[in-house]
């Protein structure tokens, strides 16, 4: 079974309630459709229920029973207005602008995952990753004790021998430009909780990857990644973890072993966090196009699940990114 059906099969087993705010997008109805009827999650449409109606008629989508949500006329526009106002009246934010806000699908939606009437959030087919992710953090927050949003990238490579019977993930390959030592920390302690809630890896192995191993190189980028270990030995001191390694002394027994000798990780890591957003982008993209690698991207670090698509994305692309949402939220339960 592919990773990508074991996520489905866990979703099925404990449904959560998914927003999707862009209600009214002809690929995000036809996904929500398919989730309903295959038991992945309970999808709830944002959107003026006209529009939702004539995108179903477009992709001849079954929206029976599908929950439709008007921001507009909602009953809980009102609730969610006032809540909204009280988490953000420090910063300037007035009733009638709350009130406006709420009005909007993504303001919504993220309100029905803050007040618990959804369990998660997916949007991104017509909307960038910002759009999303700053009213998330305004409103959701990160987790207690994680200060940064950052992604995980779930890779299933063709060759076994690589991290976890061929799974690995990689961070941060979307969100972070160039994370401090701080930042790195974070990122390698969300990775690995992603890397057991959505990989189901039960012994997470942590490489902070650099182009040095263990002091092979002297430069300030080696030591930020020596400081991110350091940082996140203290976060999480039963985590297994190591750096700096390079990615061959991480990935390949008889190099780790030669490399960084008593690493609990060097050979054999599933986890691989790269140092800023350039390595990690180029990196999953060179394991997919070249290591002809199966890639599904999350984020992590928020209170709750919420999750961004590319706007290239696929039906099945929005479908996979609702199930993978729905295990992260029954998980953080």
């Amino acid at each position: 079974m592919s990773l990508i059906e074991r996520i489905r099969e866990k979703a099925r087993r404990n449904v959560r309630r998914i927003a999707l705010p862009e209600g009214d997008e002809a690929r995000t109805v036809a996904a929500a459709a398919r989730v309903r009827a295959e038991g992945l999650a309970e999808p709830v449409l944002i959107g003026n229920p006209q529009a939702v109606f004539a995108a179903a008629r477009e992709v001849g989508a079954d929206v029976g029973g599908i929950e439709i949500v008007d921001p507009v006329s909602s009953p809980k526009a009102g609730e969610y207005a006032a809540a909204l106002y009280e988490l953000r009246k420090a910063k300037g934010v007035t009733e009638d602008e709350a009130a406006r806000l709420v009005a909007d699908p993504m303001y919504y939606g993220i309100m029905m995952v803050r007040q618990g009437d959804a369990d998660g959030l997916v949007s991104g087919a017509a909307h960038t990753t910002g759009d999303m992710l700053r009213p998330a953090l305004q409103i959701i927050r990160t987790k207690p004790g994680m200060k940064v949003v950052s992604s995980s990238f779930l890779m299933e490579c063709p060759n076994r021998s690589l991290g976890e019977d061929g799974l690995l993930v990689y961070a941060d390959c979307v969100v972070m430009p160039c994370p401090t030592a701080e930042e790195l920390a974070h990122i390698a302690v969300a990775a690995a909780d992603t890397a057991r809630t959505l990989c189901g890896i039960g012994e997470p192995r942590v490489a902070l990857l650099s182009f040095s191993t263990k002091g092979s190189a002297k430069h300030e980028l080696v030591s930020k990644v020596q400081q991110a270990t350091a940082i996140a030995h203290e976060m999480a001191p039963g985590l297994i973890l190591d750096g700096e390694l390079q990615l061959d002394a991480a990935l390949v027994p008889e190099v780790g072993a030669s490399k960084a000798k008593g690493s609990p990780v060097a050979g054999r890591a599933n986890v691989l966090v790269f140092p800023d957003l350039q390595a990690g982008n180029i990196g999953y993209k060179i394991t997919q196009r070249i290591g002809g690698a199966q890639c599904f991207a999350v984020l992590q670090g928020l209170a709750k699940p919420c999750n961004d698509l590319s706007r290239g994305c696929s039906v099945e692309d929005i479908v996979n990114t609702i199930a993978m949402t729905a295990v992260q939220a029954g998980e953080s339960e």
